[in-house]
C-alpha cells in the first residue's frame, strides 16, 4: 500500500445520511460507512485495508488515515473484496459483480454523472461541489439548507465478462465480438421494446441468449 499514489486529503464524510438509491445518492462514496478490504495487486500480492471505499467521482479506491482521504494507484490493483462485494479494475474503475451465466458475468462501475452535476450546479440546484486544489478535495455547498438536500446523480456503465474478455454491454461492442449466430440473438433481444441497456435484468437475459 505505500506504493500507492496519494492525491486525497482531508475528506469529511456524513454517514448518517440516507441510502443512495438507483439514481443518486447522498454520499460521493460506495458505501456509507468505510469498511476493511483485501485488496489484491496486480503483482499477486494482497494488502488489508482497513477503513476503505470507493469514489464514485472517479470509480477509486480510498482509504482513510484518521481525517485524511487517500487515493490507490488503481494501474497496480487487480481486484478489491469488501466482502459483501466484490470488484475488479475496468479501465482504472473499480466494478462490482451483478451476476453470471456460466463462466460469463456482468459487472458494473457506478460513477457520479458529472454532466448532470455541473448542469444541476449551473442552474443553481441544491447540491455539493467537488472541486480539487491540489491535494485538497474541496467541498462546498450550494444553497442548502439541510444535509438530506445533498444528491449526487448517478449513472450505471455495465461490461461484461464473456468468453474471457472485458465487453462493454453496448450493441456495437458486442456486436464486433459475437459470432453470426449470437448477433442474431442480439439483435432479437435488442429490438424487443421491454429492453433496458442500464437494466441489470435485461443484460442478463441477454448474456444468458449469447453465453455458449
Amino acid at each position: 500500500m505505500q506504493r500507492f499514489l496519494v492525491f486525497l486529503c482531508s475528506v469529511i464524510m456524513t454517514v448518517g445520511l440516507s441510502a443512495q438509491n438507483k439514481d443518486q445518492t447522498s454520499v460521493p462514496t460506495m458505501f456509507k460507512e468505510n469498511k476493511t478490504s483485501m485488496v489484491t495487486l496486480k503483482t499477486g500480492r494482497t494488502v488489508k485495508t482497513p477503513n476503505s471505499n470507493v469514489f464514485l467521482k472517479n470509480g477509486a479506491l480510498l482509504y482513510f488515515q484518521g481525517t485524511k482521504a487517500k487515493e490507490a494507484r488503481m494501474d497496480i490493483i487487480a481486484s478489491v473484496d469488501f466482502g459483501d462485494r466484490k470488484f475488479i479494475n475496468i479501465n482504472d474503475q473499480l466494478a462490482y459483480f451483478v451476476d453470471s451465466i456460466k463462466d460469463n458475468r456482468l459487472y458494473c462501475i457506478e460513477l457520479i454523472d458529472m454532466d448532470a452535476y455541473e448542469r444541476n450546479l449551473r442552474n443553481n440546484v441544491n447540491i455539493t461541489n467537488i472541486d480539487f486544489n491540489g491535494e485538497m478535495l474541496q467541498s462546498s455547498n450550494n444553497n442548502l439548507n439541510t444535509e438530506e438536500d445533498i444528491v449526487y446523480p448517478i449513472i450505471h456503465q455495465y461490461y461484461y465478462l464473456l468468453d474471457g474478455k472485458l465487453v462493454k454491454a453496448h450493441d456495437r461492442d458486442l456486436s464486433y465480438h459475437l459470432d453470426k449466430e449470437r448477433k442474431r440473438h442480439l439483435r432479437t433481444m435488442v429490438e424487443d421494446p421491454t429492453f433496458n441497456w442500464t437494466e441489470p435484468e435485461s443484460l442478463m437475459k441477454l448474456l444468458k441468449l449469447i453465453t455458449k
